[in-house]
């Protein structure tokens, strides 16, 4: 009982198991070492009494395991627990980690710890390993990319510890923790006693009323501002104020390499991507929630042009180096924000006159993009390779009600014309590979009864641990339907090169160095290892009967994977 004096029983690995229930973490996503004794004894223990304790999977690598923890944080809205083998399981989470850490997921990741000592106590060292897995400082591996970190002592009060690890990766802004756990101390008996407190309510930070009156004021006297985001919709809440700001007072919204469905794709407002070719008219614009507006390489704003960020760090103080013009940044939630926004910019009297020649000029806009679309589509239906946006749009016409669609180096995500918040889990600009897959699996434990899709890159896949992957998928009884975009190559390495050199030897080789994955592997094989469905497809006039009997596999309790022979070239 929160608040009462409480003898614990049994191990610290017991108490720790019932605190991260206690404290709303439902499942664990595990790959287990030496060190996880305790913890599996602590579980056994817990079972036979008939204690609530964390659901505990196991997940044949880490990497998929934290992929996994971001993409169920973002449905479900709440964190999991990630526990891993000592040093080397903590080194093998830093890609995906990485990821979590720049889209603010809050997950509590957790280590063993090498024993301690060498002998006289049930839980010393053991062996060889022992001595070769330990650190001078553990910690310092991850640190760069968490929130705060920590080592359970002997003696010490375990729900205290786990309560303080997951307020603070639950406050703003949001973002990982790392917690180890020596194995002696894990075998010790729990002799801590003392008040459980509860867990604590966290209040989001809220703008300031004064600056966001500056800035409706701003709008007011705009002749054509604009939204910028790209992650305002990992809140769900907050994507109805926005269409209800960008429809009141015919405010075009922008979104650069979106990650989530900030607007719907059918709002008027909404310019998708391709909005990007309209910022050099913008007057003023508001950056909400969106790391890289724009490359300072290729544009720059108006001479003229007002630029405000908001956001719960709009500085975005965890990167290094983020050099972008605003006059004003304003901390806070940004869907309080946005309505703030929307009830003073009604109060200031909008140009109506402006107004209406915004929601022209955004028609004409959406109308060109919309018959360039339907030539390029009409064409791509009997274009060999498969082309990025023709499968995209498959996909689209394919995809039942409800469901979300994980992309990494997939599909364009302007092509699926997505509706639902919460319906898309974009990969992170921190760009570690292999995010799609393990998300995959995190959106579905997240929601078991939504279709989940995730459309990756061939690269993206063989990052993605694809045989654990496909074992967790079946053990688990996770039925997703993976497409690979498989172009053969590294198709952003190719790009870049092109970037810094346009008219260089690179260029013009072929092949370019470093940059083919040929001969492509049979996709299908390692998915049909785990008893997947499978299908390779080449030519394009399969696709939407491909598509179909995958999702139907998957409705039926079978996971599926499509190996889709693409196109080389940008997507």
């Amino acid at each position: 009982m929160d608040g009462a004096k409480v003898q614990q029983q049994g191990s610290v690995a017991e108490a720790f198991l019932r605190s991260l229930k206690r404290r709303g973490i439902d499942y664990v996503l595990a790959n287990a070492g030496t060190d996880f004794a305790p913890v599996i004894e602590g579980l056994v223990a817990l079972a036979g009494r008939g204690e609530p304790m964390p659901t505990f999977l196991t997940i044949p690598h880490e990497n998929l395991a934290v992929a996994m923890a971001h993409g169920y944080y973002q449905v479900a809205g709440k964190p999991a627990a990630v526990m891993v083998h000592v040093t080397v399981g903590t080194g093998n989470t830093v890609c995906a980690l990485m990821n979590a850490a720049r889209d603010n997921v809050p997950l509590l990741l957790m280590a063993g710890r090498t024993p301690h000592t060498q002998s006289g106590h049930i839980a010393s060292r053991s062996a060889p390993i022992h001595w070769g897995q330990e650190n001078f400082d553990q910690a310092g591996v991850v640190r760069e990319y968490t929130k705060w970190d920590y080592e359970l002592r002997a003696g010490q009060p375990v729900d205290e510890i786990v309560g303080r690890a997951l307020d603070v990766a639950l406050s703003e802004p949001r973002g990982p923790v790392y917690l180890t756990l020596p194995r002696e101390v894990l075998a010790d008996r729990d002799t801590a006693s003392g008040a459980l407190l509860a867990p604590t309510e966290l209040a989001p930070p809220q703008p300031s009323t004064s600056h966001m009156s500056a800035i409706a004021r701003m709008l007011a006297r705009a002749e054509w501002p604009m939204i910028l985001t790209s992650n305002l919709g990992r809140d769900r809440a907050a994507v109805a104020v926005l269409a209800k700001l960008a429809e009141r007072h015919s405010i075009p919204v922008v979104q650069p390499h979106p990650s989530c469905v900030n607007l719907p794709a059918s709002h008027e407002m909404n310019l998708g991507h391709a909005g990007v070719e309209l910022l050099g008219k913008a007057d003023v614009i508001v950056v909400v929630d969106c790391e890289v507006p724009w490359y300072p390489r290729y544009f720059t704003p108006r001479s003229d042009a007002r630029v405000v960020h908001l956001g719960v760090d709009p500085l975005w103080a965890r990167y290094p180096i983020r050099s972008f013009p605003g006059e004003m940044a304003v901390q806070g939630s940004s869907r309080a924000a946005l309505a703030m926004l929307d009830e003073a910019l009604a109060a200031a009297g909008p140009n109506q006159n402006a107004a209406k020649r915004r929601r022209g000029a955004v028609e004409d806009f959406k109308r060109t993009k919309r018959e360039a679309k339907a030539a390029m589509l009409a064409e791509a239906r009997t274009a060999k390779p498969i082309r990025y946006a023709y499968l995209g749009d498959c996909l689209r016409a394919a995809l039942p009600k409800k469901s979300t669609v994980v992309v990494e180096l997939g599909v364009p995500i302007d092509s699926l014309e997505l509706e639902e918040p919460g319906s898309l889990l974009g990969v992170s600009i921190g760009g570690g590979l292999g995010f799609g897959l393990g998300a995959s699996l995190g959106a579905k434990l997240a929601a078991p009864d939504k279709m989940v899709v995730s459309t990756v890159g061939d690269g993206s896949y063989m990052f993605g641990n694809p045989t654990p992957f496909h074992l967790v998928s079946r053990s688990a009884n996770l039925p997703t339907l993976t497409i690979v975009c498989n172009n053969g190559r590294w198709q952003a390495v190719e790009s870049a090169t092109r970037v810094v050199y346009p008219q260089g030897l690179a260029a013009a080789a072929k092949p370019m160095p470093l940059v083919e994955l040929q001969p492509s592997p049979e996709f299908t094989k390692v998915a049909e290892a785990s008893d997947a469905w499978t299908r390779r497809v080449d030519d394009p006039a399969e696709v939407p009967r491909a598509l179909d009997a995958a999702l139907a596999a998957v409705a039926g309790g079978r996971q599926a994977l499509l190996d889709v022979r693409m196109e080389h070239g940008v997507r």
